[in-house]
């Protein structure tokens, strides 16, 4: 892989025009999707363009790694969020991939579709094609499900494509305790989160190959990369694309020092994710016109949308002391321990080194006029103050539970003319008197679970926001506030949808309104955020936008 991807010939180019008939702009986890199916195609010739390097890190590879890498500027944008109101004057950090793979690479492993009724709502709001039963096959086509037995996918899982999916490697007490507890509150245990109703608690499904990550590089460009009519170039920025008479006609990358001027005959494909997906849209003078214009910038295409609605998942992070119980805080505190997980993942991929984030998951209703549950925990047998702090030094574990269906909307925004200098990201949340509501009644429901009777043996003594916040609403949507972090799924900064709506960005078959040339395929394209972790359901955006553009240009 190293060889074509750090190599990332050009056939000559430095900064002459070399033109590709597909130019896809970031090898995250859409566009290394997009890479392999367009070059399926091989009278096409096809550019990947990815601003870091090759997916070649350990870190990247042991599941465990994630706590190395975010933050980390070798393979992270290192990203931070504009002062939050919401959350009391907080900035919080906003790791995006940097490296081919993108945030597959880096992102917490856990393969979630979300429901039905989200993609249902998509088609209702005039995104044909875009329903529940439109899209699962798409979710199919790419799936290599060995989490389920075959007699458990009834049409819903299939096995034989790149993306693998399987159980986790390690189970806790504790967790297999928070699930005895919920469903002692009402809420069952299911086996799988994926058929379209996900309520229930259960072990998540993790994209890993017996014990390793398992990232959209490895699943789908490295095999990719021995067709003839596929480049990859790495560490390469794009600056702008470049647009005449109405069309986007390709990109400027720089590469070290040289700019290269690269058309596209046929299409360019934005994948640079909900962050940098507008940020280069705005930055080659397409967005909001009043706006670029107060920076400066030409205004070659105003579209209102780019950059606005945005949406995040905020998790609020319970923490909670237990006794008579094991946990990963008191593993981990002693070279012993240590000593005993690293060898046990070198002899049998097993055990704490296989861990994504989160291993336990339960989907729930805030209140009983839910339709549907808009509710989600990732419960984790661990605590720490944030990520990339030690654990804390007493046994404990996190119960972290987020509104799946905000109603607050935040913005991106290049800050500059300077395609280097970071994006203002500002995703306002709990900006609504609604999404305050669920935080607190999110809270309200953690503390009925933990006093059921398979948790309260265990002695719970929650410690964050602690017993001194009451039940009062207010105190807890401030609470939130001050312990809330974002579980990294923003969308919807180039929002699907049609011609009669004002802020949108791009079609139902994901081209530009109003600029021909030009396809968005990356999870900036949702409408409204997913019931869950986004990573899925933006790879089946890419499938089906694939799907598209190799359909608009068969002869």
């Amino acid at each position: 892989m190293n060889g074509v991807s750090t190599a990332g010939s050009l056939h000559g180019v430095s900064d002459e025009l070399d033109t590709y008939d597909y130019v896809i702009v970031g090898g995250g986890t859409a566009g290394c999707l997009l890479a392999n199916r367009l070059s399926q195609d091989d009278t096409a010739r096809v550019l990947l363009i990815e601003a870091g390097g090759p997916d070649d890190w350990i870190w990247t590879k042991i599941p465990i790694g994630y706590l190395y890498c975010f933050g980390n500027p070798r393979v992270d944008w290192c990203f931070s969020t504009a002062p939050e109101p919401g959350l009391n004057g907080r900035s919080l950090g906003y790791p995006r991939g940097k490296v081919l793979g993108g945030c597959s690479s880096i992102n917490g492993m856990i393969y979630m579709r979300g429901q039905a009724r989200d993609y249902d709502l998509w088609r209702q709001s005039g995104c044909e094609g875009w329903s529940w039963d439109d899209v699962l096959p798409y979710f199919l086509r790419h799936q290599d499900q060995w989490a389920l037995s075959q007699g458990d996918f009834q049409g819903k899982h299939a096995r034989g494509g790149e993306w693998r999916v399987e159980r986790p490697r390690v189970r806790w007490r504790i967790l297999d305790a928070w699930a005895e507890a919920a469903e002692q509150a009402g809420i069952s245990r299911i086996k799988d989160f994926n058929r379209g109703d996900n309520e229930g608690s259960s072990y998540f499904q993790v994209n890993q190959r017996k014990g390793v990550r398992w990232s959209t590089s490895r699943a789908f460009l490295e095999p990719a990369l021995s067709r003839r009519n596929l480049t990859v170039l790495t560490n390469a920025m794009v600056e702008r694309l470049t647009i005449k008479d109405g069309r986007v006609t390709g990109v400027i990358v720089k590469r070290r020092t040289f700019p290269l001027r690269i058309g596209a005959r046929r299409e360019v494909v934005l994948s640079a994710g909900a962050i940098g997906t507008p940020h280069l849209l705005q930055i080659s003078g397409i967005g909001p016109g009043e706006r670029l214009r107060r920076l400066g910038l030409t205004v070659h295409h105003a579209l209102e949308g780019v950059g606005e609605n945005l949406q995040d998942h905020l998790q609020v992070r319970l923490a909670y002391k237990v006794t008579g119980i094991e946990t990963l805080n008191e593993r981990s505190s002693s070279l012993f321990h240590k000593a005993r997980i690293g060898l046990e993942y070198a002899l049998r991929r097993t055990g704490p080194m296989t861990m994504a984030p989160s291993q336990l998951g339960t989907f729930a209703r805030s209140d009983a006029s839910r339709e549907t549950p808009n509710l989600q925990y990732h419960v984790q047998p661990l605590t720490l103050p944030k990520f990339g702090e030690p654990l804390d030094p007493f046994p404990a574990f996190t119960a972290s539970v987020c509104n799946l269906r905000p109603t607050s909307r935040g913005f991106v925004s290049i800050a500059s003319q300077d395609p280097y200098e970071p994006p203002i990201i500002q995703p306002n949340y709990l900006a609504t008197d609604a999404d305050r509501q669920v935080a607190a009644d999110a809270i309200r429901l953690t503390r009925q679970i933990v006093t059921m009777p398979a948790l309260a043996q265990f002695a719970p003594e929650e410690f964050r926001p602690g017993p001194a916040v009451g039940n009062d609403t207010e105190a807890l949507a401030s609470a939130a506030g001050d312990i809330a972090t974002t579980i990294f799924h923003p969308v919807g900064t180039a929002r699907m949808g049609p011609a009669t709506d004002p802020m949108a960005v791009v079609d139902p078959d994901l081209r530009l309104h109003g600029l021909a040339g030009l396809r968005i395929v990356d999870a900036s394209i949702m409408p409204t955020i997913t019931s869950g972790n986004t990573a899925a359901p933006t790879l089946m955006i890419a499938e089906k936008g694939a799907e598209m553009i190799a359909r608009s240009w068969r002869r």
